[in-house]
């Protein structure tokens, strides 16, 4: 292992060789890469749960651990224009690829394409890390791919293996901007044509790491980094480890995208008349929004109740809600079927389970991982949630459903079926309830809907519901 810090200089990260396993003639941090990778195939694992603890294993530094994070996520994120190009390079189909090998060759790929790596480093360490962990006969063929890969830039290999746009629009997108053929065409129903290949780029652009004051428990004057533009908690960090910051290692604030934040706000600044007490985060896994409700609630003498379906994810949501005025508990329970009694709430929040593919910024393996079969118990299971959550609140009371996805089906379509079965709830215009926000206006006249490439944030779908 003698030679490896030179190598390290050679690749242009410097930093020093973490102390955790490592095998010979590997470089350590692309070890650690190729781990995240096989972890999120293998075990349909997150890549930000992941990558903390390989990181943690391989006891990596703060320079080698960026380049980790950017490698694996990158990889995965890139998966189908990486995919594409590597199948002109090789003369056989990629799924008769040993799938370790075609891991490394997607690391590889996105080293010379995207990476500011030095080819020769990008290639030998690729072929290192095969020889290591299959054969030397794979390694030669790494070792060939990768050179034929090196040939060109990206923007040359898009035009050699996506159609023209103004051949095969559909086509050219999900090769360009690396997003399966179904998941384009959803998008462009929501978004429309014309900002369609804006969104697809800012998918692909990692977001910076948000922070939330919580209000009464701490603001963000005391929070490092710049104020987020819309909402009036949060702060957008320039670079460091949150979990150093001490309100966050107090829980007196946290690790919130501003759009989540915004899903609070909206739920919270909803007028009531008469009693407001009781809160409800009807699906409050893993705790961050209902962490928010809660300070805000506490603020004005309510209340919140948290209630998650799965024991491991109500006991982060007790974790987020620790030492917080304004909470009442956590219950582990079925949203669906939720202990409380009817019209005994006054604002619910049902943050539902969706695609996620309102997120695929910050979850770089759901655009790989969903399907379009996935879409129908999805939205059964929203259109019951909801309709609890409205049996749930009072008369006059509030009801937001909210989802990480801008898909139709999972927001104005599911809406509007509910508005129009029940006579016992009107859709109310939330677009004044976010006046600093340009442009969020929902398909659906009142609803809301943020946009990765408008506002920076994920794609947040928010309709408020009163009960008559």
């Amino acid at each position: 292992m003698a030679d490896q810090p030179r190598r390290r200089a050679r690749d242009g990260r410097g930093g020093q060789v973490g102390r955790g396993p490592r095998r010979p003639d590997v470089d350590v941090a692309r070890l650690a890469a190729l781990q995240v990778l096989k972890t999120v195939r293998v075990d349909d694992a997150y890549t930000n749960l992941v990558l903390p603890a390989v990181v943690s294993h391989f006891a990596l530094g703060p320079r080698d651990a960026a380049f980790v994070t950017e490698l694996a996520s990158g990889s995965i994120r890139w998966r189908g224009t990486y995919d594409a190009v590597l199948a002109a390079c090789i003369d056989r189909s990629l799924s008769k690829v040993e799938a370790k090998v075609l891991d490394v060759l997607r690391l590889g790929a996105h080293q010379l394409l995207a990476m500011r790596v030095p080819d020769h480093a990008a290639i030998s360490t690729s072929v290192d890390l095969v020889r290591s962990t299959v054969s030397e006969g794979a390694a030669g063929f790494t070792n060939a791919v990768l050179r034929k890969v090196a040939a060109q830039d990206l923007e040359a290999w898009i035009a050699q293996v996506a159609p023209a746009r103004e051949r095969n629009p559909q086509r050219h997108a999900e090769v360009a901007f690396s997003h399966p053929a179904w998941i384009v065409d959803e998008l462009r129903k929501t978004v429309g044509a014309a900002e369609l290949e804006a969104l697809l780029a800012a998918d692909n652009v990692p977001p910076k790491v948000t922070l939330v004051a919580r209000p009464g428990r701490s603001t963000r004057e005391e929070l490092p980094g710049t104020p987020t533009p819309y909402s009036p908690y949060g702060v957008t960090l320039e670079g460091g480890a949150p979990g150093e910051v001490p309100a966050v290692a107090e829980g007196r604030a946290g690790v919130q995208d501003e759009g989540s934040q915004l899903v609070a706000e909206v739920l919270a600044s909803a007028q009531l008349e008469g009693r407001d007490r009781t809160w409800v985060d009807l699906c409050a896994g893993p705790g961050g929004k209902a962490a928010l409700l809660a300070a805000l609630a506490g603020q004005r003498g309510a209340s919140l109740l948290a209630i998650e379906a799965q024991a491991h994810r109500a006991r982060l949501v007790a974790r987020a809600l620790r030492d917080s005025p304004g909470t009442v508990g956590v219950v582990t329970a079925d949203g669906r079927t939720p202990p409380l009694a009817a019209g005994s709430v006054d604002r619910v929040l049902v943050d539902a389970p969706c695609s996620g593919l309102g997120a695929l910024r910050r979850r770089p393996e759901a655009r790989w991982r969903r399907k379009p079969s996935d879409m129908v118990p999805l939205v059964l299971l929203q259109r019951t949630l909801l309709g609890a959550a409205l049996d749930l609140v009072r008369p006059g009371g509030v009801v937001l459903y909210a989802t990480c996805s801008p898909v139709m089906s999972e927001t104005t379509d599911l809406v509007s079926a509910v508005v129009g079965a029940r006579r016992d709830v009107v859709l109310e215009d939330a677009s004044g309830l976010l006046p600093g926000v340009p442009d969020c206006a929902g398909r659906l006249p009142g609803t809301l809907q943020l946009w990765p490439h408008r506002h920076h944030t994920d794609a947040m779908f928010m309709a408020l519901l009163r009960k008559q």
